[in-house]
């Protein structure tokens, strides 16, 4: 069967892509149909099954561009995600050839979600404007978060990036560190700086922060401020108080991406009461737009001590 796909009152190339590199990406998830764009004109040709799915996902790619000022391939690769799941089970499917590569890394080497919950990440921030994700040590989530985001960056999703930790001493006190105000804080914040380091290479991410693309700051820095067209993301949250948590989240603006990661067993705060870390979590959980996602001792990715270190003191603390 043959099917024609007219495009209206929308530039062909905002679909398509430059040089059809959209249109192709879309195409090549049906190997049973072949298909042509030509101006505003789509024909394609196989099962009739097969041509009614492409011809949805083609409005739908036309519903995503409305809603955004630019389309990428992560946009064409959202619309299958579903597809990834067991439709009995609901659950994500983790077979070799469903790996997805966030991105590469600056020596080259894939960086991929590599959990069940780092996938389940990856998936809802595609369906999410705002991301929990909560668990031990090691477990990959601000890695995975600063993946993600940086993607977001290189594809012109978003204007910015920005990353925060609350300035909370892990038993040291700042205030004891040489230099001024920038200096005392750049140790405390060198986790992020060493994701990012991953990622980008070192001339151009040196380049981003001193544009202000990149922004990493403690958080006392986001009061006051509206964001947006930003992927934003708060690091160890478990040090935050409900109010500074509230503070942070009201600051999310238009077409913004906010993911907030942390561990309830690493609070630094002197009353590890104050942490508003969870509580926010369970009032936001069933809110439209939130996803909240619980990592395990399964989900450690570091050296192979780490999963008994943190089940050592799991039993200690109980």
């Amino acid at each position: 069967m043959e099917k024609r796909i007219i495009l209206e009152e929308i530039d062909p190339v905002e679909i398509y892509g430059v040089n059809n590199r959209l249109f192709d990406l879309l195409a090549s998830h049906f190997p049973k149909i072949k298909a042509f764009a030509r101006g505003s004109e789509i024909q394609a040709v196989g099962p009739d099954d097969d041509l009614e799915r492409f011809e949805a996902k083609i409005n739908a790619l036309i519903a995503k561009r409305m809603r955004k000022s630019n389309l990428n391939e992560y946009d064409v690769e959202s619309l299958f995600e579903d597809e990834m799941r067991n439709p009995e089970e609901g659950v994500v499917d983790l077979s070799p050839e469903k790996e997805s590569i966030i991105l590469f890394s600056t020596d080259g080497k894939p960086i991929k979600a590599r959990t069940h919950n780092q996938k389940r990440m990856v998936e809802e921030y595609y369906r999410n404007d705002l991301l929990f994700a909560v668990g031990p040590a090691g477990s990959g989530k601000t890695y995975t978060a600063i993946a993600l985001a940086v993607r977001a960056l290189k594809n012109r999703e978003v204007k910015r990036l920005i990353l925060t930790r609350p300035a909370v001493e892990a038993g040291e006190r700042l205030g004891f560190l040489p230099g001024d105000l920038k200096e005392k804080l750049d140790p405390y914040l060198q986790p992020l700086y060493d994701a990012l380091g991953d990622m980008i290479p070192s001339k151009r991410l040196q380049s981003f922060i001193e544009e202000g693309i990149i922004q990493i700051a403690p958080l006392a820095y986001m009061r006051g401020r509206t964001l947006d067209r930003a992927f934003v993301i708060l690091d160890e949250a478990q040090n935050t108080s409900l109010g500074q948590l509230k503070m942070f989240l009201t600051r999310m603006g238009c077409d913004a991406k906010f993911i907030v990661t942390g561990d309830a067993t690493q609070i630094d705060l002197p009353n590890k009461k104050d942490s508003g870390l969870l509580r926010g979590v369970e009032l936001c959980r069933n809110i439209k737009g939130v996803s909240v996602i619980e990592f395990g001792k399964e989900d450690i990715v570091r050296h192979p001590l780490v999963t008994k270190i943190v089940s050592a003191f799991e039993r200690e603390a109980e």
